[in-house]
């Protein structure tokens, strides 16, 4: 039996509070062999990704209650769709499915979008598929940032000869451990707190919702998500010298990290969510990409609140990167780091728009950021080169094609096993849930997209950490 999870814990990571609270409550009263940190990483996919999880033996009620609506008051819409869609670029479109297509389509017809763009590595979301790059005008749209907002890259390249990690990898094992906490809902004890600039933002002090919050963001700081959050060691391989990170041609020891703004951020995408979908009445079809008037009240509150979370995420990657640097002794020669789960105010033809990148990463030109593969498949290090037709976008990885619920019917632990053999790559902690083969080639996204970057360095993962919150259906 799992531990008992209250209804507090549901609406951090940003359920609403009404009957489908009550649908997923009654779930944690049922035997279903998970532990409680496992039970609220389940909960926290299936609000980002309902539709994966459809067909879940557990968790099929909750999704399916999420995707029909329940919760949710059904009334008239009071703003219609444009009969135009903008346009918008795709990329790798023989790799991007029907759904994600269609929910692309559809926001494209909001009487705010001004232009759009789909990345190879897109599969279907919630509102706006993952993958979606949507310039508004004058409006921000909660779920075209989504649930995790600022889920971010963070990048450290160290001094530390690459043999000496070969040499040594259970020390590696070892910090990887002592100084990371991974899954959803984990944190540190007080005594073990980090501290930094970012919880003296005086959002905490002016905004009752926000200043709720800001316990949990002191205990969750420098901590990480479950899912297809990690904290990685690998090699970095430069081809060439490159001038203006200031790292010469080799390879590297480096370090990788993915994660967000944890239990603040759900909760502030959650909250602004329900309040867009009040003010903000659409077409059924288009309900979840509900948006607020950035020259409203709950607009400017929801763009203050996003761009804290965003600081906030960045703040956990930068508490995790200084621990580590700190714990082997390393020099960090370069950093890169970059959000992928954000919107921005940018100029567009002559005009400011919105641009909401929901699993994109920035790639203005001369912008550098970090596309990674899978936890046995390269990531790259890219610099942007400022294709208009893709907003200054490129892919923030390589993208699921198996849902998690596909993953774990289809992936037994041999073939992980083998797989991870074969990359020379220790995994410490996930599932098959986040196995290799459940996402698309890298390769193939990044041929997709090389009108859209430059490929600066490869890396390779080599020790894994990741939340030991994966497959228990064996």
């Amino acid at each position: 039996m799992s531990q008992q999870i209250n209804g507090n814990d549901l609406i951090t990571l940003g359920y609403p509070h009404n009957e489908l609270l009550g649908i997923a409550l009654k779930i944690n009263k049922k035997r279903t062999g998970y532990k409680r940190e496992e039970m609220l990483q389940h909960y926290a996919a299936v609000l980002e990704n309902a539709e994966n999880y459809l067909d879940h033996k557990i968790f099929g009620k909750l999704a399916t209650a999420i995707v029909s609506g329940v919760g949710t008051r059904e009334e008239e819409a009071t703003i219609s769709l444009k009969e135009q869609a903008a346009a918008y670029s795709i990329y790798g479109a023989a790799q991007i499915e029907a759904g994600a297509l269609k929910q692309m389509n559809i926001a494209m017809h909001l009487p705010v979008a001004v232009a759009g763009a789909l990345m190879p590595d897109a599969h279907q979301g919630y509102g706006l598929p993952i993958g979606g790059v949507l310039a508004a005008k004058n409006a921000i749209i909660p779920y075209g940032v989504g649930v995790d907002i600022g889920c971010r890259m963070a990048l450290s390249v160290y001094d530390i000869p690459y043999t000496h990690f070969e040499w040594n990898q259970h020390l590696y094992q070892e910090i990887l451990f002592k100084e990371t906490a991974f899954g959803a809902g984990n944190g540190f004890l007080k005594q073990n707190r980090s501290e930094h600039p970012v919880l003296d933002n005086q959002l905490f002090g002016e905004n009752n919702f926000v200043s709720r919050l800001k316990d949990k963001a002191w205990t969750q700081l420098g901590s990480s998500g479950g899912g297809n959050h990690f904290a990685e060691f690998g090699y970095l391989d430069f081809e060439q010298d490159d001038v203006p990170l200031g790292i010469k041609k080799g390879r590297y020891l480096a370090l990788l990290t993915h994660s967000g703004s944890r239990g603040m951020g759900a909760t502030i995408a959650g909250h602004y969510t329900n309040l867009a979908k009040e003010l903000c009445k659409l077409p059924y079809e288009a309900k979840n990409l509900a948006y607020l008037d950035l020259d409203s009240e709950a607009g400017n509150d929801y763009w203050l609140a996003m761009n804290l979370a965003g600081d906030y995420a960045s703040a956990c990657h930068e508490v995790i990167h200084n621990k580590l640097a700190y714990a082997l002794g390393a020099q960090v020669l370069a950093k890169v780091e970059n959000h992928h789960n954000f919107a921005w105010k940018e100029i567009w033809n002559g005009t400011e728009v919105i641009v909401h990148r929901k699993g994109a990463t920035p790639a203005g030109k001369g912008v550098m950021g970090i596309i990674p593969g899978s936890m046995t498949a390269p990531g790259f290090l890219v610099r942007g080169k400022g294709e208009a037709n893709a907003i200054n976008s490129a892919s923030h990885g390589a993208g699921r094609q198996m849902s998690r619920t596909q993953a774990l019917k289809n992936v037994s632990k041999a073939e992980m096993k083998n797989a991870l053999d074969e990359a020379g790559v220790v995994l410490l902690g996930a599932g098959r849930d986040e196995a290799p083969m459940a996402y698309k080639d890298i390769h193939t996204v990044m041929e997709a997209q090389a009108d859209l970057v430059d490929v600066i360095a490869k890396f390779s993962p080599k020790m894994v950490r990741m939340a030991d919150d994966g497959s228990r259906e064996d």
